[in-house]
């Protein structure tokens, strides 16, 4: 599964972040053939990380927070940009992508098409009720909670508790409803996750765990969320976060093995020769971790995107790519930023949770396998070295010590 070794076409699907930082990368390595970019959106790749945060906080009406305009891509980069057009079809047999009623072919083709909102069933035509994803869906949430004074937001993940944090810098009253019983326990484990979930109280949010959401009732617009526990939410704005797919229906039949996501090896090279896939849709080998994931982080993204790039453009393109898992998510004027994996054998809480400033460390075996830092500058840079390097728990929980002075142990699960 490799690309031709000269690679004069190289064509893009999905023009967000990861999209545009192979069209980047492929330029700074060297690449002079044509390349272009497809794009659903009419509008140049944005950053969708602020879209939860400070684009819905921001007093005036936000612009549009793109990256590079379109004319400094097509300028500057040479890019044959396509905006406003999705991709429907991949032949790959002709080694071709159709969209927008144009063929158009390619010698490698990097597929960043990222993921949806999952839509529940109870989730009804009703206004107020929104899914974010898009600058547009920014735009009508901003509208709907300038009329709002009650706020739901199902789903207790990441995107949710930027909105619930954005809502009560707003002045909202904000509820957050979370099927699990403690919130981000499958990403964080559960000594974090009820560590973030005291964050939120301390703000004036409040949390329903250990409840769905069975139905929505209004007229016209939404008024009321009722949970499985029988119990009723009043609410003028609800807002759905409970996951999502990744965009690889119009790869049907084109050979791309998909299943969560398009299936990747190491050097995130599909089933198919020359196509090649980056970013939220990709389920890659990860060397670091031994084993296939998908991940929905911004740096992940921007990382395997450069690598591929680097590769297709240099002829190198069956280089493995291997990082470990980072994120970060602000809240309530906090930073939150994660580093390695959550399932661990011990978890120990440095620092002072009362004041939102701490680390939860994370021991498989004798090593230091993850870090969680909430504010505390600097950090988690130190954590992800120690990580890196698999060091000593006892070596790294002492030095920790020694800045922190205080320290919580965790149970065996994490």
């Amino acid at each position: 599964m490799t690309a031709p070794a000269r690679t004069r076409r190289l064509v893009v699907v999905g023009a967000s972040l990861a999209g545009l930082r192979v069209v980047e990368g492929a330029r700074d390595a060297g690449f002079d053939g044509e390349l272009t970019l497809i794009g659903d959106e009419p509008v140049a790749p944005y950053d969708r990380t602020v879209l939860s945060t400070r684009f819905l906080e921001d007093r005036e009406e936000p612009q549009t927070p793109v990256y590079r305009p379109a004319d400094d891509l097509r300028r500057d980069l040479d890019v044959d940009l396509r905006l406003g057009v999705a991709a429907h079809t991949l032949d790959p047999r002709s080694r071709t992508v159709h969209a927008g009623g144009h063929t158009i072919p390619y010698d490698a083709l990097v597929i960043a098409t990222g993921v949806r909102p999952r839509t529940p069933g109870w989730a009804v035509n009703l206004a107020g009720v929104h899914l974010l994803r898009t600058v547009a869906d920014a735009r009508a949430l901003r509208k709907s909670l300038a009329r709002s004074r009650r706020v739901v937001v199902v789903g207790g993940g990441f995107i949710g508790s930027e909105v619930a944090s954005s809502a009560r810098t707003l002045g909202l009253h904000v509820t957050i409803v979370e099927a699990r019983d403690v919130p981000f326990a499958a990403a964080l484990g559960e000594t974090a996750g009820r560590l973030c979930a005291a964050l939120h109280r301390a703000h004036g949010t409040e949390l329903r765990c250990g409840v769905t959401v069975t139905a929505l009732d209004g007229t016209g617009r939404v008024e009321k969320v009722l949970l499985s526990d029988g119990s009723v939410l009043k609410a003028d704005t609800v807002v759905v976060g409970v996951g999502s797919h990744p965009n690889t229906e119009w790869l049907k039949g084109s050979g791309v093995a998909c299943t969560d996501g398009v299936e990747c090896d190491a050097a995130l090279r599909t089933t198919v020769p020359g196509v090649y896939a980056v970013g939220d849709v990709a389920r890659w080998f990860n060397p670091w971790l031994g084993r296939k994931v998908r991940v929905e982080h911004w740096t992940n993204a921007a990382h395997q995107a450069a690598a591929v790039a680097r590769g297709i453009a240099t002829g190198q393109p069956d280089t493995p790519h291997a990082s470990i898992p980072y994120f970060w998510s602000d809240w309530y004027g906090r930073r939150i930023q994660f580093i390695g994996e959550p399932t661990a054998d011990e978890t120990a809480v440095v620092g002072d949770p009362a004041r939102g400033e701490f680390a939860c460390l994370y021991r498989t075996g004798e090593r230091i396998t993850g870090a969680l830092t909430v504010g505390g500058k600097g950090a988690i840079a130190r954590y992800r070295t120690a990580i890196r390097r698999r060091a000593a728990w006892q070596d790294v929980l002492h030095t920790a010590l020694d800045r922190a002075k205080t320290v919580q142990t965790g149970g065996t699960r994490a």
